[in-house]
């Protein structure tokens, strides 16, 4: 299930474009676009001058000497890479530019976070690319063949509600980039987020639907007090369309649509999962301010 109208959150591209795939017997031409893909993908979507692209793993590919999977390793090894999003990028920011890019989500957590920390620490820069591009996670949904996709904006792709709205932050707009499309620069997006497993705000970009770029929304909710009050004292607001209860008959053809729920912090997950199962299409998750 896709969240909410694409081309209103900035991810329609991702949404309406086929993955690519090698396949035996392409030509020169889809080989090349491929690869395209490869860069587009790893390298979040950023510029990619002539004199930069790497002449010999491209030529090994077309040769059939490396899979889509071992382009992918290349090009996130490269001094490319590094130089883009490693040497130029605060450490949490680089780790969750690699999810982003080679596992098309968000981290989901804390703990993911700290586990590739772990992997620069001790075994390098490297490493880390390996540890993804090796991932049963990698292998069950991209294999060899298929280049990497933006696919955590899906609530199938995401599990938990915090990574689900996380994707949102690290993702808006066709023409957006990893380098470039926020305000606030290369610095972390998530950062205390994912250490605190907080859900973040899903707006739309602002200016239009393409979304190039975004200024990031108040963190800060309402606090509640008094009955119904919780821990956190944080009340949500979900948007949903195209709502429409299983469970209630209806002689209509038309689902119901546009509704509004105030949720407490701690039965977020819980109401994102009820509103998933019963077919809703949720199309912001804001606080109430």
């Amino acid at each position: 299930m896709a969240f909410g109208p694409a081309s209103r959150l900035g991810v329609s591209r991702f949404d309406e474009t086929a993955p690519v795939e090698w396949v035996p017997g392409l030509s020169a031409t889809e080989l090349d676009t491929i690869i395209q893909a490869v860069y587009r993908q790893v390298l979040g979507n950023a510029y990619v001058m002539e004199s930069e692209r790497l002449a010999t793993p491209e030529s090994q590919f077309k040769q059939g000497d490396l899979s889509v999977r071992e382009f992918v390793r290349r090009v996130g090894k490269s001094d490319l890479y590094r130089s883009r999003f490693f040497e130029g990028c605060p450490r949490y920011r680089y780790t969750e530019l690699n999810f982003r890019h080679f596992l098309g989500r968000a981290p989901s957590g804390y703990g993911e976070m700290k586990q590739h920390s772990d992997i620069l620490d001790s075994e390098g820069f490297e490493a880390d690319i390996d540890s993804y591009v090796d991932s049963d996670e990698y292998q069950n949904n991209f294999g060899e063949d298929l280049v990497p996709y933006i696919r955590g904006y899906k609530s199938e792709a995401a599990p938990t509600m915090v990574g689900f709205t996380h994707t949102f932050e690290l993702v808006r707009g066709a023409s957006s980039s990893s380098l470039k499309g926020s305000v606030t620069g290369n610095k972390p997006r998530l950062n205390s987020y994912v250490i605190n497993a907080v859900p973040t705000p899903v707006v739309p970009p602002s200016g239009a639907s393409s979304g190039w770029s975004f200024q990031e929304p108040a963190r800060d909710a309402r606090v509640r007090q008094g009955y119904g009050a919780t821990a956190n004292g944080k009340v949500y607001r979900i948007e949903v369309t195209g709502y429409r209860a299983k469970t209630v008959r209806t002689t209509s053809k038309f689902r119901r649509s546009n509704q509004v729920f105030l949720v407490p912090y701690d039965r977020l997950s819980q109401e994102y999962q009820r509103i998933h199962k019963q077919g809703g299409v949720i199309a912001s998750i804001t606080p109430v301010s």
